[in-house]
């Protein structure tokens, strides 16, 4: 894919953000500056984060590491991963202190931490950690983000969800066709550029339009109407600064991608080809990120209540027909064989990045990847001790190549073998601290978001700083 970036694409800097009725500049972006600049000119290096959500868990009781510290052994369904132990850290004994018990809510609000009415189980959702650190990154990009979710099952309705949240808590649709999204990045404007300027034209006059009335509406309402009001308007204004956005790229060229790589992408793969699904997505998502058109993505790979059948490895039930496996050995088995299905797709995941040169650097070394889920023990929807693992981004100020557990040594050794009392940990956290915000604000502050919490975080994690 080596004709994949040329400098044809490169951003005018006196480029204008134009839109009620004036002009503002933009920053210094990477497409402003020539591939061989050199000294002053040179642009910031780019960081990168990707989201990767497993559903419903997964099989605690074989995905369990029992070791802590730099010597440990890989657990059977993790062994995929071994290859990239210098690369990755498993963590273990997190969870979010506002969702235990929750099962509903977990994908949503697994990069969110939005908290929850125990007695009820209602919430109001808030904005993700992507979002934030989107905020960051999206001046540099064509695609302030990228969400990305899974296509129904065979029989099973379209059912897909996303892990971004808007400041105003409302979630961002996500893609699950690969030839769509490919599209969207890559190809021709529908009808040029003039008509797909035209058609930004129109929604920004609509949404003009909108907000005036909804000004002079305000002023009727009461507290509570115009709190509503306000988020709404919040959502609204979203839009308009994404219309800007893809206006003021309009006129930069999308870099050129080579036949067979979009052969490759855009062509129909059967959702009875599981891991050639999961390989194409994450496909995309290399391209995306080595041509520079965003920097954050979250990747859905299946929601609780869909999650795809791996007919390939013999497996025909969906993840969540397995998570709930009453204690059956045979669906357990599966369970665990469809994690490390799983893990082995992630790890082809890892390989494209860590194959790809950035400069003196591999794509993985600036890219950091959380991979894990908002749920542990699926059966009964135990949401402590969730599954985590942390990748790349060693260049960004990440030490990999250890076991980080928070169980260990409050609970001296685990006991598979006790299967009530390792559920008990997927329920209850044996250390309270052990928030699965302190990552997300480790993350975020590796990824320039100048903040010192993220919702209930204690601050970042300490064995991760390189």
């Amino acid at each position: 894919m080596s004709s994949i970036i040329t400098q044809k694409w490169l951003l005018d800097r006196r480029r204008m953000l134009k839109g009620a009725g004036v002009s503002i500049a933009l920053p210094l972006l990477n497409s402003m500056v020539p591939l061989r600049a050199t000294g002053a000119e040179v642009a910031p290096k780019p960081r990168r984060s990707v989201f990767v959500y497993i559903p419903n868990g997964v099989n605690v009781l074989t995905w369990q590491i029992t070791s802590a510290g730099r010597d440990y052994e890989f657990s059977e369904p993790l062994r995929p991963l071994e290859k990239h132990r210098q690369h990755i850290t498993p963590i273990s004994g997190l969870h979010h202190p506002g969702g235990i018990g929750q099962a509903h809510v977990c994908a949503d609000t697994w990069l969110t931490a939005a908290k929850i009415n125990q007695e009820g189980g209602a919430y109001k959702n808030t904005v993700s950690c992507d979002q934030l650190i989107a905020e960051v990154t999206s001046p540099q990009t064509r695609f302030g983000s990228l969400e990305l979710s899974i296509a129904a099952g065979v029989g099973q309705p379209n059912n897909a969800s996303t892990l971004a949240w808007s400041r105003d808590g409302v979630p961002l649709p996500a893609e699950d066709n690969p030839k769509t999204v490919f599209n969207r990045l890559f190809g021709e404007e529908p009808g040029g550029i003039e008509s797909r300027r035209r058609r930004l034209d129109r929604r920004r006059s609509v949404l003009d339009a909108i907000l005036d009335d909804a000004r002079s509406l305000k002023a009727d309402l009461g507290t509570e109407d115009r709190g509503k009001l306000d988020e709404y308007l919040g959502s609204v204004r979203e839009v308009e600064v994404r219309a800007e956005r893809l206006d003021a790229w309009l006129n930069v060229p999308k870099p050129k991608v080579d036949a067979e790589t979009t052969q490759r992408i855009q062509r129909d793969v059967p959702r009875t080809q599981a891991g050639e699904y999961y390989r194409t997505m994450y496909d995309l998502i290399v391209l995306a990120l080595r041509t520079d058109m965003t920097r954050v993505v979250s990747y859905m790979s299946g929601s609780e209540g869909n999650g795809l059948p791996i007919p390939e490895i013999g497996i025909s039930q969906s993840r969540h027909e397995l998570s709930h496996h009453s204690g059956d050995p045979e669906i357990m088995a599966r369970l665990s064989r469809s994690d490390a299905f799983i893990a082995q797709q992630f790890s082809y995941f890892l390989d494209q990045l860590q194959a790809i040169k950035d400069g003196e650097e591999s794509l993985l070394d600036r890219t950091v990847v959380l991979f894990g889920s908002g749920m542990s023990y699926g059966h009964s929807h135990g949401n402590a001790n969730l599954p985590t693992v942390l990748a790349g981004g060693q260049s960004l100020g990440l030490k990999h190549g250890q076991h980080i557990d928070y169980n260990l040594p409050k609970i001296k050794k685990y006991d598979l073998a006790n299967h009530g009392g390792h559920y008990h940990l997927c329920h209850s956290p044996v250390d309270g601290n052990a928030r699965l915000t302190n990552l997300l604000l480790t993350i975020m502050n590796k990824m320039e978001v100048s903040t010192e919490q993220f919702v209930d975080s204690l601050g970042p994690i300490s064995d991760l700083m390189g």
